[in-house]
């Protein structure tokens, strides 16, 4: 069996590392460039970085603090936000970046997906899913969570699995910031129905949770950020807390 992933994500707004609850009343977080560096050493597998508001304010992801991220990092290193074209692929690549997530622009026009993976490869797109729950279901949102698209979580998956995506990084709005554990029904429902990696994000705030991720959420993988930025779960820890709990990470 594969090892399952922890990830630290760095949600990026001006330069600095943020963080909020349900999307709403972001606070400093710290210096990206300091945290992946830290993260990288630590025993991460992966690091994510999302500029969280470059869709909304219509503008491209900040390609030099990739660059710079990038240069202190020796893990693999997804960044995403304000992607809508192949050539912000081709320039976030070049900065050091080794894949890309995409969400509110491959949900307007999801024949993205299909470009980005007939030119770089499927392990490079990662569809970034952002969906809150309500009394009729789970409901993608655009833009950093602002806009809802109407359309529904496990028929916009489905969609990206079968146009060649690489991995589902799924985001619950609901449990975002809340640290009460993951959306592990809503996931074990995505990994099941789907051929490709899930990622689970939102809701973290314990190590068990990061167990019930992946024992009842069945998740690849799992993302989580202000309780790694704030010093309340080291990775170290989580992870040979995960391995004494029967997952396979790697330590």
């Amino acid at each position: 069996m594969l090892a399952k992933r922890i990830i630290p994500c760095l949600d990026v707004k001006d330069g600095q590392t943020v963080k909020g609850t349900n999307f709403l009343n972001l606070r400093h977080a710290g210096d990206p460039v300091e945290l992946g560096r830290a993260y990288s050493e630590q025993g991460a597998d992966e690091l994510v970085f999302l500029d969280i508001t470059a869709s909304h304010e219509g503008r491209k992801t900040f390609a030099q603090m990739v660059q710079r991220v990038a240069a202190e990092i020796s893990i693999p290193f997804t960044v995403g936000g304000g992607i809508s074209e192949l050539a912000d692929v081709e320039r976030l690549l070049a900065a050091g970046a080794d894949k890309v997530s995409v969400n509110s622009s491959a949900l307007r026009r999801p024949e993205l997906i299909d470009e980005i993976v007939r030119h770089f490869g499927s392990q490079v797109c990662v569809v970034a899913i952002d969906a809150r729950q309500d009394e009729t279901g789970w409901t993608c949102y655009l833009n950093g969570g602002r806009v809802s698209t109407g359309r529904g979580l496990f028929e916009w998956a489905r969609e990206a699995n079968d146009r060649g995506a690489g991995e589902i990084l799924f985001t619950s709005m609901n449990h975002d910031g809340v640290k009460t554990g993951f959306a592990c029904e809503a996931l074990a429902r995505l990994a099941t129905s789907l051929s490709i990696p899930v990622i689970a994000s939102g809701g973290a705030g314990e190590m068990s949770h990061f167990r019930d991720a992946f024992t009842l959420g069945l998740a690849d993988a799992a993302l989580a950020a202000s309780v790694f930025h704030f010093g309340e779960i080291g990775i170290k820890e989580l992870k040979t807390y995960l391995r004494k709990e029967g997952t396979n990470v790697r330590l």
